[in-house]
């Protein structure tokens, strides 16, 4: 495995803290009272260098995206892996991650849920979100079709793409309704990866088995 040299680290850490900074901000002051100077000044760094990391404003708050993106590409193209496995382990770690930094500290639930507020209540973040999940589907088509030697544009990648992207705004979703102050994140974590894999099953067995309506 190679390791990751100082420039990576620091360049790491400066992404972390601009980051970080934005969202103490914005959650402070509101997104749109916030300008990426503010965000620069307090970080001691240039607005120039801001937006060497971050190509937009809304970018400094959902800054794990990018991240998403990247194991969308490397899970969905193990051959070894059903697609919705591949993405259930795409969503499993998304999960571990936050998990583990809410169990760390007691304010961070309040925090979470604060953030939450912050995503719906900015109409520019929740496009940049939507946008966000239109190049997830891109992604997985692309390596969706690669796997089955067809092209990106072709019917079966592009909807097998939607599908697997349901499961990420599924889990987005119970994430809001389960995971709150006051309640185990251990409950939580269990209550929200039950719907993800009820959602998983239905999409393993076909729209032919959803229970009709009464």
């Amino acid at each position: 495995m190679k390791t990751e040299g100082l420039r990576e680290r620091k360049k790491r850490a400066m992404r972390r803290q601009l980051s970080d900074t934005a969202t103490r901000l914005f959650l402070e002051r509101g997104f749109d009272s916030v300008r990426v100077a503010d965000v620069a000044e307090a970080c001691g760094v240039s607005e120039k260098t801001v937006f060497n990391y971050f190509p937009t404003k809304e970018a400094l708050v959902l800054d794990r995206l990018e991240a998403t993106a990247d194991a969308l590409r490397t899970h969905l193209a193990d051959p070894a892996l059903p697609p919705v496995e591949a993405m259930l382990r795409v969503l499993a770690e998304e999960l571990r991650e936050l998990t583990t930094s809410l169990a760390a500290d007691e304010r961070a639930l309040a925090g979470y849920r604060r953030f939450g507020d912050l995503l719906r209540e900015t109409p520019s973040l929740r496009a940049y979100q939507n946008d966000a999940a239109d190049r997830f589907a891109d992604v997985a088509a692309e390596v969706l079709a690669a796997r089955a030697g067809l092209r990106a544009e072709d019917p079966e990648p592009q909807v097998a793409a939607a599908a697997l992207l349901g499961l990420w705004r599924v889990q987005f979703r119970a994430l809001r309704t389960h995971v709150r102050p006051g309640r185990p994140v251990e409950d939580a974590v269990a209550e929200v990866t039950g719907e993800v894999r009820r959602a998983a099953a239905l999409l393993e067995g076909g729209l032919a088995g959803f229970p009709a309506v009464s």
